[in-house]
């Protein structure tokens, strides 16, 4: 097993978490006609310049929503592609992220992020 591979099985999710988290992005994404992504992990700073920069690397990304969250910096950046914020205002981005920093704060990392991409995918509805 190679050290990515034990890190991944070693992460913040229990398979559970995993499972449900790939069923929420996939509906998400089925729902919505965007795509959806979610980085964990430390952000370079500026930490929203890093965000935007790894949302860049997304195939498509006019498309993408990118929710990435680093729990030990306590920072979460929302980025949206040009025709994905169209569909989700800062606003809504906004709401959602006081969502998922309200679970984040209770010690429920995959609930706040469940909790991000039901609030995303409502507001951008349905493709």
């Amino acid at each position: 097993m190679s050290a990515e591979q034990r890190a991944a099985l070693e992460g913040p999710f229990t398979t559970r978490q995993l499972l449900h988290l790939d069923h929420a992005l996939r509906t998400a994404n089925e729902q919505t006609g965007l795509a959806f992504s979610v980085y964990l992990g430390e952000l370079a700073e500026p930490t929203r310049e890093s965000a935007q920069a790894l949302h860049a690397q997304i195939k498509n990304n006019d498309l993408a929503v990118l929710l990435a969250a680093s729990p030990n910096q306590r920072v979460l950046e929302i980025v949206t592609g040009s025709l994905a914020k169209k569909r989700i205002s800062d606003r809504d981005a906004k709401l959602a992220a006081l969502s998922m920093a309200a679970a984040f704060a209770g010690g429920d990392l995959a609930g706040g992020v469940m909790a991000g991409l039901d609030q995303l995918s409502s507001h951008a509805g349905r493709s």
